[in-house]
């Protein structure tokens, strides 16, 4: 089991630095919706970043700090090396959301683009931690991360109305957010008496189902990755990650939702509440949506907002 008291020490780190995002609900689908697109960065990501970052020791942070991101982990590594004060590298792939690299430069850290998809670029970042000695900052295969992306849950949790049972609908890549809020929810954390049983769900794009695979298959060798809108949830998952036992340990089932389930609930999420989400984040309202998750009531994590202008306003003129 993962230890609670990382969580309750990742709050304190972290609530200085990030946003108490709004949970909402929508009475017609029984629907509760937490959106951390409009965190700080516009995406969960920062949470696990500044939890890492704050939680090194002086020596560490001298050494620099090393990350690979499709660009949201990107900007969340870049915002905490700032705060304490530490050189920030990031690796990312050439194919990249032009928009989320443009705010990791921004934020101060160099970006270091490389040919192929998120794997290289993970590889590429891994590779020269070990070689220069800085500290590598996984997006998801990281105790001290997981922490953080758990904070997310803690603040549904205090916001939730109680005495209920709630499944919760969880965008999975790596699988470090949905392995936070497996601990949170399963945990002393949450007391069984306040609320009734908690569901998690996860759920992940078909164009890239590598932690689906190793979730329902025990592996994910083989597979072919296509494009995809939810582009932070794309590449296989780290050899031995410790966030494959955890979401074995959590998840009470996993699912695939496609690109054009993926659009439709970018969609909607514009056309219902005027809130521009990214294709990651969209994959929890597709599931809803197309009718794959049906419990309620039901809680979903809107996971971040940093979508391509140009690629949003197509999906909304439905010119995609």
């Amino acid at each position: 089991m993962f230890p609670s008291l990382w969580i309750e020490e990742a709050q304190k780190r972290v609530v200085p630095h990030i946003i108490h995002t709004p949970l909402t609900h929508q009475r017609e689908l029984d629907l509760f919706i937490k959106w951390d697109n409009k965190q700080v960065t516009g995406s969960f990501k920062v949470r696990g970043a500044v939890n890492k970052i704050l939680s090194l020791q002086p020596w560490e942070i001298s050494k620099g700090i090393v990350a690979a991101s499709a660009g949201n982990h990107g900007q969340g590594v870049a915002l905490a090396s700032k705060i304490v004060g530490a050189r920030s590298i990031v690796f990312a792939s050439e194919n990249a959301v032009p928009t989320k690299i443009n705010a990791i430069r921004e934020l101060g850290a160099e970006v270091i683009l490389v040919p192929g998809g998120y794997a290289e670029a993970e590889q590429a970042g891994i590779t020269y931690a070990a070689s220069s000695g800085a500290v590598w900052v996984s997006p998801y295969n990281d105790g001290q991360v997981i922490a953080g992306q758990a904070t997310i849950a803690m603040e549904i949790l205090a916001d939730l109305p109680q005495r209920a049972d709630y499944t919760w609908i969880v965008p999975a890549g790596g699988g470090g957010l949905m392995s936070g809020i497996g601990a949170a929810i399963k945990s002393s954390l949450h007391p069984p008496g306040g609320f009734g049983s908690m569901t998690l769900v996860g759920v992940q794009s078909a164009a890239s189902p590598y932690l689906y695979h190793l979730y329902h298959h025990g592996s994910q060798e083989g597979l072919e990755e296509f494009p995809s809108l939810a582009d932070g949830l794309s590449g296989p998952v780290e050899a031995n990650s410790i966030t494959i036992p955890l979401v074995h340990n959590y998840a009470d089932d996993f699912i695939l939702v496609s690109e054009e389930e993926i659009t439709e609930a970018i969609r909607y999420a514009w056309d219902h509440h005027h809130e521009r989400i990214e294709g990651s984040a969209a994959t929890s309202l597709a599931a809803v949506l197309s009718g794959k998750i049906s419990r309620r009531p039901a809680v979903i994590i809107i996971s971040g907002g940093n979508i391509q202008p140009e690629t949003h306003q197509k999906i909304v003129s439905k010119e995609f």
